[in-house]
């Protein structure tokens, strides 16, 4: 359904303070974007007017030819830095809430828990998990659900060396399957990427 993401001369602001203006990207199927800037810049507002949580004080954000509402509705995954978990749910209860509301199945689920070596966490509350532990578990809905646009802030910050490059995988499959990544960070992403930098 998204093949590209267009931004044309995008401004947004934050009460009375504009965050940024004059941004622009084009981000095509296969491709990722590292979106940099220091904090407080405007990386997840960016995110957030990309997936019309918060309007632009001016320009366009566009999917190709697809309708926007329906694009945001059916073809992206956002992850926040945050990964906004339910703390009182089992690991296997909000997994299987999200993939449900996003349109996977159990199949699917246990697929993602496979492939994020997740399975000895299922039974425990996601209270009980550790911070590297939560972020697998919310990484694992944009397996179990697909959806080719994927907008994370932060993905690579609680994991471990070994699951950043694990998860630089998966987000290389992404995009040999079409995928589009606009991720904001601080660190490089462990693949080649395009990069948009914010300045205040």
């Amino acid at each position: 359904m998204i093949s590209t993401l267009e931004i044309s001369d995008l401004a947004v602001k934050r009460g009375e303070r504009t965050l940024f203006t004059g941004l622009n990207l084009r981000l095509e199927a296969g491709q990722a974007c590292a979106l940099t800037g220091p904090n407080g810049s405007g990386k997840t507002s960016l995110l957030r007017a990309i997936c019309g949580l918060i309007a632009p004080e001016f320009g366009q954000i566009g999917f190709g030819d697809a309708d926007p509402a329906q694009a945001r509705a059916e073809g992206l995954h956002t992850l926040g830095h945050l990964d906004g978990l339910k703390v009182s749910r089992t690991a296997w209860e909000e997994l299987r809430f999200w993939v449900d509301w996003m349109g996977g199945n159990q199949a699917s689920a246990r697929s993602a828990v496979e492939r994020l070596e997740i399975s000895a966490l299922l039974d425990l509350e996601v209270r009980r998990l550790s911070a590297g532990q939560r972020r697998r578990l919310a990484l694992a809905r944009l397996l179990a659900a697909p959806r080719p646009l994927w907008l994370l802030d932060e993905p690579l910050s609680p994991l471990d060396s070994t699951w950043r490059q694990r998860f630089g995988d998966i987000m290389a499959e992404h995009l040999a399957g079409g995928g589009l990544i606009l991720a904001a960070v601080h660190d490089p992403l462990p693949l080649a990427s395009l990069s948009l930098e914010i300045k205040p």
